[in-house]
Parts: structure tokens; sequence; C-alpha cells
């Protein structure tokens, strides 16, 4: 609240490298599309295209481009719109050699992913057993201070939705759990 919004770009954007840096990630990439308004746009698609045919991974993580009303909090506008942009990218365009020809005169061939791993579902079919991550994860969640109007609660949250996670898989006491509905793209 105290920040003008004009900084709070360049601010979300240091807090993203030092969120990444606190899981290993190094390659962080910004598209500079305005926080709040995101849409599932063709421009967009186009450049999650470009940068999956140029990172070329095996597994992309997306947030649900559904909302889930049980949880209306898991449906920020911007991850929805996130995620559907990210899976129209997918597929079918990402492996399409037709679309966006410019993409392939820049050297971006047409890749498949291969998984595709959606966050914040109802009806999840994966558990990956998070226990001894979960200090870097609340490292990184806390690099997006601006984010966290409660920053002394955001520990108490997130490993008590991990527990839940945890014991619905039956992974036992003490553990963690992130969830995931994952698909193959075949």
């Amino acid at each position: 609240p105290d920040v003008p919004r004009e900084r709070m770009p360049e601010i979300r954007r240091d807090e993203q490298r030092a969120a990444a840096a606190a899981v290993g990630v190094s390659d962080v990439r910004f598209l500079g599309h305005v926080d709040g308004e995101l849409e599932p746009s063709r421009e967009l698609v186009r450049e999650l295209v470009a940068v999956i045919r140029d990172v070329r991974p095996q597994r992309v993580m997306l947030p649900n481009p559904d909302r889930w009303w049980d949880r209306i909090g898991a449906s920020h506008p911007d991850h929805m719109a996130a995620g559907e942009a990210a899976i129209r990218a997918i597929y079918p365009f990402a492996r399409n050699p037709f679309a966006f020809p410019e993409l392939l005169a820049d050297g971006l061939e047409p890749w498949t992913v291969e998984q595709v791993w959606v966050m914040a579902v109802s009806d999840p079919n994966t558990v990956v057993d998070v226990t001894d991550t979960f200090a870097r994860k609340i490292t990184a969640i806390m690099a997006h201070q601006s984010q966290h109007p409660e920053p002394e609660n955001v520990r108490e949250w997130v490993s008590g939705w991990l527990a839940a996670n945890a014991e619905q898989a039956g992974l036992g006491e003490g553990r963690l759990a992130e969830v995931f509905r994952a698909h193959t793209t075949g």
C-alpha cells in the first residue's frame, strides 16, 4: 500500500527472481504483461509458444485455468488466464509447425510437451511429498513480500494446506504434499 503503483512491476520482478533463486531456478523470463490484467490472448499464447520451443520442456506445471468454487482464493484471474494461455500454447500450437510461422524463421522449431501438471485442482491424481523441501518453499513464497498482508501467518497456512494434502494421500503424519492433476499430451 505504501508503494507507488508504477514501482510494482519492478518490485514483483525482483520478488520473482528471489523466489526462483530460493528453489534453484536461474532462468526466469518476464513477458511484460500488466499484473492484474492478464488475458489468454493470441499474443500471450504466441509468447508462451516461443518460450516452450526455446526451452523444450518435458513437463509444464500450470495454474488451473478453471475456477475452483470450493477454494475461490485459488482462482486468481491472472492465474486462470496464465493457465488457459499455457495449455493453448502446449496444445496445439507449440507442436504445430504451421502455427506462428514467424517463430520458425527465428529458429524455434515445433516442440511437444509430454506432460502437463495442473495446480490448484479439486481432483488431483498426482501427489508429490514436499516435506524435505518445505523450508525452501516457504523462503520462495516469502520472497513475494508485496503479496503477504499477514506474513506471520503464511508458514502456518501453507503447512496446513500441504499437511491436509498429505493426509488425504495417505502419506502419514508429519508429511507435507503438493497435489496436481497430471496429464500426458500424447
